[in-house]
């Protein structure tokens, strides 16, 4: 008689937490690492690469993101509005997600953890190897570059009107990667909420509200001009790269055995 699979250690709040905390800090440092080592040179190359990607977009008559930005920026509050929806909602429903799967759905939990962390590892690749400057920092090219070129209007709306932080702060400029643009991980992971959450959800609102939100996402990052709408495609392949790998990657880590359907039967 064979004896029964070794099953995994069940899940503890504080590991996951530990962990979670941990691997973000690791991840922010390196990508934190990439914007500050080499200077001026990151600068230079973030300029080239925008220029790069609104050439492109242009090229395909899908050069959006100014229009979409202008036609709101006199609404200050609107803007703001925007502004911390970017800079909060990113986290919150993204941890809300974790925190729910967690406590109702740990074979699912398990899985999505993984893809999370993969997802969220492998945009440091594009970090990297691919600098770019977001469209609110081609507002101060004329001052670092001589001339900025021209159709490329935008405001630096975290400076005008402002919302729940600054990267003109003396800190957050030093140590903030600001170039770390491709992919989009605030599209990763909003896509992620929803590919975590929608299969498990069971009120017709609350799967229209987490379908709508990587939609809610798109305008934010277009609208406050903090991303291209091809950042956003990096981002969505930064995800389908990542929900591959969390399979291995979830027998290594802590958590129940059992696959994900499972828990959203």
């Amino acid at each position: 008689m064979t004896a029964p699979p070794a099953t995994k250690h069940p899940l503890k709040w504080w590991v996951e937490a530990l962990i979670t905390l941990g691997f973000y800090i690791v991840y922010s440092a390196i990508r934190n690492q990439f914007g500050s080592a080499l200077g001026n040179s990151v600068k230079n190359a973030a300029f080239d690469n925008a220029i790069r990607v609104i050439d492109g977009e242009r090229a395909l008559g899908l050069y959006f993101e100014e229009w979409v930005h202008q036609t709101f920026l006199d609404w200050d509050a609107f803007i703001v509005f925007w502004n911390v929806f970017y800079g909060s909602f990113h986290f919150l429903v993204t941890i809300g997600a974790m925190v729910w799967l967690f406590l109702r759905f740990p074979r699912r939990y398990t899985y999505m953890r993984s893809a999370l962390a993969s997802t969220t590892s492998l945009a440091l690749i594009g970090f990297a190897f691919f600098p770019l400057m977001p469209p609110r920092l081609l507002s101060n090219c004329a001052s670092q570059y001589g001339a900025c070129v021209p159709g490329h209007d935008y405001v630096d709306t975290l400076v005008h009107p402002g919302g729940l932080w600054s990267f003109e702060s003396g800190t957050m400029e030093q140590i903030s990667n600001q170039y770390a643009a491709m992919p989009s991980l605030h599209i990763g992971w909003a896509l992620w909420c929803t590919v975590a959450l929608y299969p498990v959800l069971r009120s017709a609102w609350a799967k229209a509200a987490i379908a709508v939100y990587p939609f809610l996402t798109l305008f934010s990052i277009i609208v406050t001009a903090n991303h291209y709408w091809i950042d956003a495609l990096g981002g969505i392949a930064a995800l389908g790269l990542g929900l591959v790998i969390a399979g291995p990657l979830a027998r290594l880590l802590p958590g129940p055995a059992g696959t994900i359907k499972s828990d959203a039967a």
